[in-house]
Formats: C-alpha cells, structure tokens, sequence
C-alpha cells in the first residue's frame, strides 16, 4: 500500500507502511524456548561441527563448556534488547533505532537475509546424513543411500527437498509451525533417550561387533571396518580429545565449535510475535534454559559415545570421512557414510524395525529445525519492507496464516542457486562455510554494540524499560554483558578473519571468502542507498523512519 507524502514534513501516521504490521502474537514462551533448542540443535549442527572438529587439539568436552558460559552474556544482552523493543525484525529493528538505520540495514540484511542463503547447503548436508543415507540404508536400497551421502547430485537434490519443507513450514504460519516443532522435539528428545540407553547399556565390544556386521550388510563396508577406520583417520590426522589439550587449544576449538550453539538467540527476530515478550526474565531463561540444557546433553553424549564408541574411534572415523568429502583424499573411506553416532549405536542390535524407527525418531530433531532456515530472517526482510527500504509487497502479510510470503520467495529462489555453487564447488563455494557463522557474528557484534550504547543513546527509552534496574556496580547489565559478549565476538573474529593459526580457512588467505562477504555487504549498501533515494523523491524520509519505534 503506496502513500504520497508531502516533501517538507510526511505525517507521522505514514511514517511506515501501515498502521499496523499484519503479524500476530500467535507464539507463547514455550514455543519461543523449543525453537531455541532448535537454533542450537544437538543432532544437527552439534554433531556436524563436532566431526568436522577432529583436527583441533582442545579437549571438546571443556570446548563445549567454555564456549557456552561466553553465549550466556549474548543471551542477557539479546533477553534485553526484546524486553526493551519486542518487535518482529529483532537486529535490524535495534541497530537501526540506536545505531542508525544504514548501520542496521547493511548489518542485518547481510547477516539474516544474504549469507542465510549459503546455510540451505548445510541444512542439506545434514538432511542427507541424519535422514536420507541412513533410512535408505536400513531399508536395503544401498545404492541410493550411497548416492544421496556421496555425491553432489544427491547434495543438490537434498537442497530442494530443503526448501520445499522449510517454506511449506513458513507458508502455513506460526501458530502451524509451533505444532510441528513441538511435536519433532518431544518425539526426537524420546529417540535421543533411546540411544542414550543403547550406548549405557551397550559396551566396545557389542560396538565393533554389530559395526562389523552392519556396516558391510547396510553400506558395502568390508568386514574389518574398525580397524581400516582407526587407520585412515589416523592418516587424515585426528587428533581431537574429549579433555585436556591446554587453555590454548581449548580457547582455539572455540571459533569452530560455536558454529553449533552461538544461536540461542536465533528465535529473537520472530519476538514481535510471542506473546509475554517484554518480559526479561522469561525471555532470558527461554535462551539461558535452551543453552544449558542443549550442553548438557552434549556432555552426556560425549561420555556416552567415550564409553561405548570409544572417543578415538569416533574421532578417527570423523577423520577418514571429511578428510574424503573435503577432497583431501579421492579414496572412499572404509566406512563409506558420515559417522552419525545415533546410526553408529543401533549397530548394535540387528533389528531393522528397532533400527529404522530409532533413527526416524532421531530424524525430528531435523525436521523441527528445518524452518529456522528461512523462518526468522523472513521477518528482518518483512521489518525493513516495512519501514520502506524494499518493495512493499515484500511487506504483504498472507491474510491467513499472517505469513510474509512474498519475503519467503526472496529467501527460497536465490538459496536455490547458491546451493548449485555449493553442491558441485563452482568458485572454491564449499570453502566458504565458515561464512555462514562469520556473517552473522558480525552482525551480532554490532547489536551487541547498540546494547551497549543502549542505556546512554536512548536514555527514555531504556529507562522506561523492564531492564533499567538490573545493574553491575552500577553499571547496566545490558552494558556489562555486551562487552563481555562484546570481546568473545571480537576475538572470533579476529581467529576467523587473521587466522594466524591457519585453522579456519575463511580469512584473509581465501581471496574467494573474502570476495564473497564484500560482495555481499557491497549488495546490502547499495540497495539501502538506492531505496533511501527512491523514498525521497516521493517524499519519504528515511532518516525519520528510522526514529521511530516500529509499530506492531
């Protein structure tokens, strides 16, 4: 809905697009805090950056905690900030009110809008090794199991399956997609149990013995599979612990583990539609409980996986696979899928039913996550259409699932095309996978920034707020823990971008990293200035906009 405005002064009723933005508060806490979980899946994203972690020489168990007692400062900073302001868009709305509104758009556009697009290869490669390799494999189609986990076809055609399942999920609204959700993490979190119980109750032994029986009948391993795996992991050189390895290297495992759980935050941009929103503490315990709870039931496997997978075999088989998907080596490793642990325990038994319905229970905790993909940053996309920085049918909210379709489709055609780039590594693009979490820390480091400044650029309004009398010495807590989270942002980006390690492989000695985020921040800018003209040769003030609270 277009309005003509006056030149000298617009109304400050037509300061946004409408008076109202169409998005419901269809979302309760609880709903709120299974997405978090969600956001820092255990199964997905835990186990696929800890198999990729196998090279690094900090104990991942020490890793994993360390790290999250950083991210419990991002969730008081991100607790506060929707306690202040609880409007759909949540990065952008906050940068652009306290730090400007260039400074929010190209920040946040990049961040929740762009580099989202590069995560669709990844949700796919972990549909392909927790779902389709493993299910196909049970069922006896080996041949299919094998292509979907090997080759870029399979990726690709994994990608589509992505999308198609992410928007139906977005396409039918919120209040659908929190009954999905609730139904994946209750049924997955009962697979989770089980396998737990497979690993406590079984031993090493009944391990290497239903692997060597399984493995060569499911996936064509040969029968010696646990002895060729410790070999060629042990040429691909893993070295990972579960402990020990030294404040250093734990504090060096830190910028690749986060990857994993740096996002009990994700669900933030959606808190314009959850209800008791403006409420810090339950906003703070919803992220703080998904955080703690999600660590400890990554320590738990960890131990689980020690005592019964051993941790050197786990290791060693991360090593032999990735160390063949990265192209390292052309030779398949001996055992020829992604060692997903939850496959790995149901070797030992040779039910095929027990078999199949234990890992189709464990495949929820993909299918409750798949919507994040898309899910929150098609309300940064609907936010800046909003206040007129994009088109504004990208802000035209479906009547009735109150859904932004039109923001949908600028997430699921252009994913489409990166995951191309990804699937068969045109231009170096599987290089790049550490973008994803770079981009979007930059992003946070500069919400963090306007967290900080919050209490002294918006003194009425922080004031006003629920979080004004939590203070630290005096100081704001909101100011306190951003420069706590603040300085573990920065020294992540220091370890990503410099890398004097030469760990990470997305800095400044990958000239196409390096390209791809320029020339995505480069995007950014020129649609915020392009739109910020266009708003004002029809009268629109941009500037003012950006002024002014959102409306709901």
């Amino acid at each position: 809905m277009a309005h003509t405005f006056n030149q000298k002064k617009a109304p400050e009723a037509n300061l946004f697009l409408r008076k109202a933005t169409g998005l419901v508060r269809s979302w309760s806490v609880l709903d709120a805090f299974i997405y978090a979980i969600f956001s820092i899946n255990l199964i997905t994203l835990g186990l696929y950056i800890f198999s990729q972690m196998y090279f690094l020489q900090g104990g991942l168990l020490p890793t994993l905690i360390g790290s999250a007692l950083f991210i419990i400062f991002e969730v008081v900073v991100y607790a506060s900030l929707v306690a202040v302001m609880p409007r759909s868009g949540g990065d952008y709305v906050w940068q652009s009110r306290i730090l400007g509104g260039g400074i929010g758009f190209v920040l946040a556009v990049t961040g929740w809008w762009f580099i989202l697009w590069l995560w669709v290869p990844l949700y796919s490669d972990m549909l392909r090794h927790i779902f389709l390799t493993p299910l196909l494999g049970i069922l006896g189609a080996k041949s299919a199991a094998l292509w979907f986990g090997q080759t870029s076809l399979g990726l690709f055609i994994s990608c589509v399956l992505v999308c198609l399942v992410a928007a139906l999920y977005i396409a039918l609204g919120m209040k659908w997609y929190a009954r999905v959700q609730r139904i994946c993490f209750f049924v997955g979190l009962a697979g989770l149990l089980i396998v737990f119980g497979f690993l406590l109750f079984g031993s090493s032994q009944a391990f290497q013995t239903g692997l060597g029986r399984e493995a060569p009948a499911l996936f064509g391993a040969s029968s010696d599979v646990y002895g060729a795996t410790l070999a060629a992991g042990e040429a691909a050189g893993a070295v990972a612990p579960l402990t020990g390895g030294g404040i250093g290297a734990i504090f060096l495992a830190m910028p690749f583990i986060v990857f994993f759980n740096l996002w009990p935050n994700w669900g933030t941009t959606l808190y314009g539609e959850v209800r008791g929103a403006s409420d810090f503490k339950r906003n703070f315990f919803g992220m703080a409980g998904a955080l703690v709870i999600t660590t400890v039931l990554g320590i738990i496997f960890f131990l689980l996986i020690n005592k019964t997978l051993t941790w050197d075999f786990y290791m060693k088989a991360n090593g032999a696979w990735w160390n063949y998907a990265w192209g390292y080596t052309s030779e398949t490793p001996p055992l020829p899928v992604w060692p997903y642990p939850a496959l790995l325990a149901v070797f030992m038994t040779s039910s095929r039913v027990v078999q199949f319905i234990v890992v189709l229970m464990m495949s929820l905790w993909w299918f409750g996550w798949s919507g994040t993909v898309f899910l929150s940053s098609t309300r940064v996309i609907f936010a800046a259409a909003f206040d007129r920085l994009l088109p504004e049918k990208v802000a035209d909210v479906d009547p009735k699932t109150r859904t932004p379709i039109w923001a949908l489709l600028l997430m699921v055609i252009p994913s489409l095309i990166v995951s191309a780039l990804f699937a068969w590594d045109l231009f170096s693009f599987r290089s790049l996978t550490l973008d994803s979490t770079l981009v979007i820390a930059v992003t946070y480091l500069g919400t963090t920034i306007a967290a900080i400044l919050l209490p002294y650029r918006k003194p009425d309004l922080y004031n006003a707020s629920p979080i004004a009398k939590y203070k630290v010495l005096g100081i704001p807590l909101i100011t306190a823990a951003g420069i706590v989270f603040g300085g573990f942002l920065v020294f992540l980006l220091y370890e990503w971008l410099i890398d004097p390690n030469q760990l990470y492989g997305i800095g400044l000695s990958n000239s196409s990293s390096i390209i791809f985020i320029l020339v995505l921040y480069v995007l950014a800018f020129g649609i915020y200035t392009g739109f910020k003209r266009y708003r004002k040769s029809t009268g629109i003030d941009i500037d003012r906009v950006h002024q002014e609270i959102p409306v709901e």
